[in-house]
């Protein structure tokens, strides 16, 4: 990362203002950032609202005084050091000053070079102490992603859509350009976005994702590029973003198409630069992250609609990869099934039941609209359940009729029947898609608010959330 200066904050506070503006010259000079402050009441406002890594204060001052600024400021924010400067340096002074907490005392007079010398000092320390605490928090980070390495085996299927898969991610893997994943939710898009990683050269650098359909527009910001301490009520101290913390790696940034405009445009700058600056900073950081995104939406119909960026959109559709819903490749089921009952009985220490003959007919019936999660979750209820070591069809197929609402896909020909049927499956998409927000899925569908009650009363899903 390009640092500038020596990425430290000195607050210099002193009644003197042609000793203060002296030593606010002199530590600018050496490559610091210092404001300054003529009393200890301002300095104590400005301390509520900046993040400072060093004070530099006179002892002897109108209203509060360097030994009262000194304990206020160890009580509110003790990893702040402090520096005491008086005339009146008596050994006294200098053991109360030390015991309340001062990195050091400086009597006056002294030179440029004293007081160099003590502001280096105290600030090697809080650099170190800075990168140890940075390090713990990445390390922590990246820890929490160790039990999701991925495994190239957790992608299953032998279809043929799948094996052009397979040869795609291999020949995606070698290149550093931007990968975008198309597919409905559920298809498995993170396990392709780690499969490339684990194939490429930065496969022994981190992997961080981040879903954009999870967060609100300002934390998601604060989620991607970080913060300074006070960027915004609650910012208590700087954070490091998801893009510092997947430098030399990977970005996964799943439900791109969620992004909201203004980060659109943040993120366009850092693809084309590679650089950026966090929430409520002025520090330009320079990154080397390569970017997979991911969407179950059709990005172009966005652009047409004015949701998304057209020039981000050209940006990330370099190397796209379509994922097919499980719907088109239900060859793959029997594998699927089977390596999530096993997958299953091992996290619930108990025997996996096996599927009888007849099992596997509900499972390739049925629609899947929640694709290969919904799979998994169909059998996770079915091994619960179940009270043998068998999964029989009938249970499978009563169990589908009532999961999640969805019936199983109806062959009739009455009209009426199959329209509600596909009606019912737009209502649980659209909340699904909205997070169970009921106004949002009434803007995705098109109808009123109104309607969309009148609808999830009239199919029984009012009480889904």
């Amino acid at each position: 990362m390009k640092q500038t200066g020596q990425n430290i904050q000195i607050l210099v506070v002193e009644d003197n203002d042609t000793m203060r503006d002296g030593m606010v010259q002199i530590l600018k000079k050496s490559g610091y950032r210092v404001s300054e402050s003529p009393s200890g009441n301002q300095a104590l406002e400005l301390l509520k609202i900046h993040e400072v890594d060093l004070v530099i204060t006179d002892y002897k001052m109108a209203g509060i005084d360097g030994l009262e600024l000194l304990k206020r400021i160890k009580k509110d924010r003790p990893e702040c050091e402090v520096l005491v400067i008086t005339a009146f340096g008596t050994i006294d002074l200098a053991v109360e000053v030390m015991k309340s907490g001062a990195w050091d005392f400086i009597p006056k007079p002294f030179s440029k070079d004293a007081l160099l010398l003590k502001v280096n000092r105290v600030v090697q320390m809080i650099r170190e102490r800075k990168e140890t605490s940075q390090l713990s928090e990445e390390n922590a980070y990246l820890k929490s992603e160790e039990n999701t390495r991925f495994n190239f085996g957790e992608i299953i299927g032998e279809s043929k859509k799948m094996q052009t898969i397979y040869k795609t991610i291999q020949k995606i893997s070698a290149s550093e350009s931007s990968v975008l994943i198309l597919g409905e939710s559920g298809t498995g898009k993170e396990l392709v976005a780690r499969a490339i990683h684990s194939q490429s050269v930065r496969k022994n650098k981190p992997f961080i994702r981040v879903n954009c359909g999870a967060l609100a527009e300002g934390v998601l910001e604060s989620e991607l590029f970080g913060h300074e301490k006070g960027a915004f009520t609650g910012a208590l101290r700087k954070k490091k973003g998801r893009f510092e913390l997947a430098h030399h790696g990977t970005l996964f940034l799943d439900e791109i198409g969620d992004l909201p405009l203004n980060t659109q445009v943040k993120l366009l700058r850092v693809l084309q630069e590679k650089e950026f600056e966090r929430v409520g900073g002025e520090e330009t950081l320079q990154v080397d992250v390569r970017l997979i995104a991911a969407t179950h939406r059709n990005l172009m119909d966005e652009v047409e609609k004015g949701r998304f960026r057209e020039d981000l959109y050209y940006r990330l559709y370099i190397l796209p990869i379509h994922l097919p819903p499980l719907r088109e490749r239900k060859e793959d089921i029997p594998l699927l099934a089977d390596h999530f009952l096993k997958q299953l009985g091992q996290e619930m220490q108990k025997p996996a039941p096996k599927l009888q003959k007849n099992s596997l007919d509900p499972l390739l019936t049925y629609n899947w609209p929640g694709n290969i999660r919904e799979l998994s979750n169909v059998l996770e209820r079915a091994l619960v359940l179940s009270e043998g070591d068998t999964i029989n069809g009938e249970e499978l197929r009563q169990m589908l009729s009532h999961f999640k609402g969805t019936e199983i896909a109806d062959t009739s020909l009455d009209l009426n029947k199959r329209l509600a049927a596909v009606e019912k499956e737009c209502l649980i998409d659209a909340l699904k898609t909205a997070k169970g927000v009921k106004a949002r899925a009434a803007r995705i569908l098109g109808i009123k608010e109104s309607a969309l009650y009148y609808k999830l009363e009239k199919y029984n899903l009012l009480e889904k959330r």
